[in-house]
Order: structure tokens, then sequence, then C-alpha cells
């Protein structure tokens, strides 16, 4: 890596020109994965994200955003179901992993994995593993994170256009910008999924039900962060990443993991929208997985019951379509974009995740029973319009009472 990474004195005034001549080349991969990306496109900077926006934003500061952001640090339990001193307590707990790799550098003002790469401890090996056979390299490779603790595992290309423009800097009251240092020397994109607690999930919107986020955060702290020491054990580069460096979503399409849905999440064969993703920037010469079509976008187009359910309507209905409502929705991507400002205020008056999207979505099944695998089968066949009905119909969608994921717990 380049010690530009570590010198800010010229920035912005050295940021990186976007070679959009050389973008031509993505084009085919584009079309496979179902992009459309018209002239207007920008590189996302970091600093418009709704989280870094509510540190810098007088649109998005308020009092409940402040209580938000403390219910992480003192929680102010309160007696409805879902929201006591138990389910705070789990919350903070399920984010103490994620949290301490955090704060690390916080002396630096660094903050790993969300605002920055992962720090790196393993030495990069002086010599480097032959690499001729890249499908053998790859299955290796896949076999070692699946034992560190990947739940789903896809490779692509790396390209600049989803990389963050600038990154936000934590030590400024504005999140001003800073140079993103992960996009120097990087060939590929290896995007790993974390599998969230599906009864968890079932208990949103709830401080309980949120523990399912802050668990896979400090799970794919540790599982990115292995599979880069690997990485870096074999002779090559790696950079562990979680929401810091770049805009997940596109390389885990590319990495054939899944199909955008609706609700903004990537539908996967396995979990449904309940995953989330960490990447791994890397030098080291892979095969690259294709992007996967199943009928989710069909389904979605059929679809709309995360809009339908979403209390702040913050989701769109109809076609996907270019742009949206604010600056935090990136430019010239064709696609469904949600009202990411009323879909925050949301969380902030609740003090706690919403994802009643993820909850209601008919891909949100428990796969590891074989009717679920067929429902999903059906709903990603002509027969979708009859496996929405009964979707209905069976009400898979509706919340479980906190208080039952906690069974003969006694009552707080």
């Amino acid at each position: 890596m380049s010690d530009r990474a570590t010198t800010t004195s010229s920035w912005p005034a050295n940021k990186p020109v976007d070679n959009r001549e050389d973008w031509k080349r993505f084009e085919a991969s584009d079309k496979a994965a179902g992009f459309e990306i018209s002239d207007d496109f920008e590189r996302f900077d970091q600093r418009d994200d709704m989280f870094n926006r509510a540190f810098w934003d007088d649109e998005v500061i308020s009092d409940h955003v402040t209580a938000f952001f403390q219910a992480y640090i003192h929680p102010s339990p309160r007696k409805a179901d879902g929201f006591t001193q138990w389910d705070y307590a789990l919350l903070n707990a399920s984010w103490s992993v994620s949290n301490e790799f955090s704060a690390r550098g916080g002396k630096k003002g660094v903050r790993e994995g969300f605002l920055d790469s992962f720090k790196k401890f393993t030495p990069l090996a002086p010599t480097q593993v032959e690499t001729d056979d890249l499908e053998a390299v790859s299955k290796r490779l896949k076999k070692a994170a699946e034992f560190l603790g990947a739940d789903a595992f896809g490779i692509t290309e790396y390209d600049e256009r989803w990389a963050y423009a600038s990154i936000a800097d934590v030590r400024t009251n504005e999140r001003e910008e800073k140079f993103n240092p992960v996009t120097e020397g990087m060939t590929s994109v290896i995007v790993v999924g974390h599998g969230m607690d599906f009864g968890l999930v079932q208990s949103y919107p709830s401080a309980l039900g949120a523990s399912a986020t802050g668990r896979e955060y400090s799970r794919e702290a540790a599982v990115a962060t292995s599979i880069a020491s690997f990485i870096q054990g074999l002779g090559y580069n790696a950079i562990a990443s979680s929401n810091d460096s770049a805009v997940t979503i596109p390389y885990a399409i590319k990495a054939g993991l899944g199909e955008y849905g609706r609700n903004q999440m990537i539908i996967t064969p396995d979990h449904g929208p309940r995953i989330r993703f960490s990447k791994i920037f890397t030098d080291m010469p892979l095969a690259h997985n294709k992007p996967v079509k199943y009928g989710v976008t069909e389904t979605c187009n059929q679809c709309q019951k995360c809009a339908d359910a979403c209390p702040p309507k913050a989701l769109p209905f109809g076609p996907p379509k270019e742009g949206g409502e604010n600056r935090s929705t990136i430019k010239g991507v064709k696609k469904w974009s949600a009202n990411c400002e009323k879909c925050f205020s949301y969380w902030t008056r609740m003090r706690a995740d919403c994802a009643i999207c993820m909850r209601v979505c008919p891909y949100n099944k428990d796969y590891s029973k074989w009717y679920m695998r067929l429902f999903r089968d059906l709903l990603n066949s002509p027969l979708r319009g009859l496996m929405l009905w009964l979707d209905d119909k069976m009400e898979f969608e509706k919340r479980k009472p906190p208080r039952e994921w906690w069974g003969d717990t006694p009552a707080p």
C-alpha cells in the first residue's frame, strides 16, 4: 500500500479522478447482474450515509438521534416487551466485539469497521503460494473461510465505482472527508455472508431483535480479519472491511450471493434477506463468481409487502427508478431506493433497529426445513402469485412477541 493511506494534509486536493472510460470494461458484468447505470453516476461519499449525516447534517440531527446512539451505551429500558433491561443487555452484549474492534484506533482517529478498514496484525509472508489453477485456489480459500465462520462466500473483481470516493473522518464534528486508501493495488473482492438468527428477526422491531444485527457485526469483525490474515499468510495483501471503504451490495450481487430486493437488501438462497456482509480486498489472483438470477426480481416486482408494512413509508412502491429523495441515495443507478431520512427517523424514535421489512419479506424463512426450501423454490417459479397469497394466508410475517424468544427465562 502506498503511504498516501496515512497522509491527509493535501486531501481533498489529491482526490482521485474517476476513470469513466475504464468503467466500460464492466458493461458485460453489469448486464449479467442487472445493473442499469447512467452517465449521471457518481461515486458515493461515505459522509452522506445516514449514520454519518446524523453527526453533521442539521436536517437529520435531533434529540431523538442523540437518544438513539445513547441507547447503545446507556440504555433506558422500558416495560414494553422487547425493550426491557434483559433485551437491551443482550443488544449491547451482541455489539461488544464489534465495538472493541471499532475503538482500537480511537486515539488515531480510526474507527475500524465503520469508517476505516480493519487493522492488520498478521505479517505478509515473504513468499507467495502458487496460483496457476485459479479455480483450485479459490476453492481452498472458500474452504478456509467456511472453517473460519463464513456462512456465504463469493468472489468478484475489484470495481472502483463502488469504493467510497472518500471516507468520513471521525476526528471532526463535521465528519469531513478523508482519503480512502483501501482501493490501491486490489484486484479482487471477497464477499462473506453472516446469517442472522431467525427467531430474533421474527421479534423485530425491538431492542431484542436488534441483537441479531449486533451479533453479526461482532462475528464479521472476527471472521473477516481471520480470512484476511489467512491470505496474508499466503503471501498476498488482504484488507478486511465491514461498512467502511465501499458500498457492499453491488459486490455481493456480482459475487453471486443473491439478488437485490425492494427492501434494499440482498435476497440470498439460504438466508433470504436475513444476512449481513463483510468484504476482503486482495491482490491475490482468484477465480471470480458470476451473478445469479433465480426469480427474486420478478417476485419483488409483484410483491410490495415490505413497502406496505414500513411504518414511516420509507420504502418504494412501483418499479425501480433512478435517483432518490435525498443525498443518501447513490446517483445514476436505477434501483429501488428507500427514503433513508424517514427510515432513520423511525429508528431513532424507537431507540432500536426496525427491520420490519426484513421480517415480513416472503423470503424470510427458516430454510433448515425442507418445506420452506420448497416454498422458496415455488416462490421463484411462475407460481409465485399463489405462493404470495399463501404467505399472506399463513401470516408467516407476523411478529413474534420477544418474550417468546426468551422461553423460560424469568420475567424481568
